[in-house]
C-alpha cells in the first residue's frame, strides 16, 4: 500500500512538474510574442508619426498653392481688363485711321 501511495505521489509529482514546464513554455512564447507586438506598435507609431508630417507639409503647401493660384488668377484678371482696353483703344485708332484715309481718299479725289 505504501508502494501505491509513493506512485501516486510521484504521479502527482510529475504532472505538477509538467504543468509548470507548460505554463514556464506558455509564458516564455507570450513574452515573445509581446516583444514582436511592442516592436510592431513602435514601428507602426514611427510610420504613424511621418504620416503626421507628410500630411502637415501637404497641407502647407496645399495652403500655399491656394494663396499663388488666388494671386494669378487676380493677375489673370487684370491683364484680362488691360487685354480689353487695349482693344478698346487699338479699335479707336483703326477708327481714326479710316477716318483719315476717307478724308484723304477725298482730298486726292477734289
Amino acid at each position: 500500500m505504501e508502494e501505491a501511495v509513493q506512485e501516486s505521489g510521484i504521479d502527482t509529482l510529475e504532472s505538477l512538474e509538467q504543468r509548470i514546464t507548460h505554463a514556464v513554455e506558455l509564458l516564455r512564447n507570450l513574452r515573445a510574442e509581446n516583444g514582436q507586438l511592442q516592436e510592431r506598435l513602435h514601428t507602426t507609431q514611427e510610420e504613424l508619426n511621418g504620416l503626421r508630417a507628410e500630411r502637415e507639409e501637404t497641407q502647407a503647401l496645399s495652403s500655399e498653392f491656394q494663396k499663388e493660384n488666388g494671386e494669378l488668377n487676380q493677375r489673370v484678371q487684370q491683364l484680362s481688363h488691360e487685354l480689353d482696353e487695349l482693344r478698346g483703344e487699338r479699335q479707336q485708332v483703326k477708327s481714326r485711321i479710316e477716318k483719315l484715309l476717307g478724308q484723304m481718299d477725298l482730298l486726292s479725289a477734289s
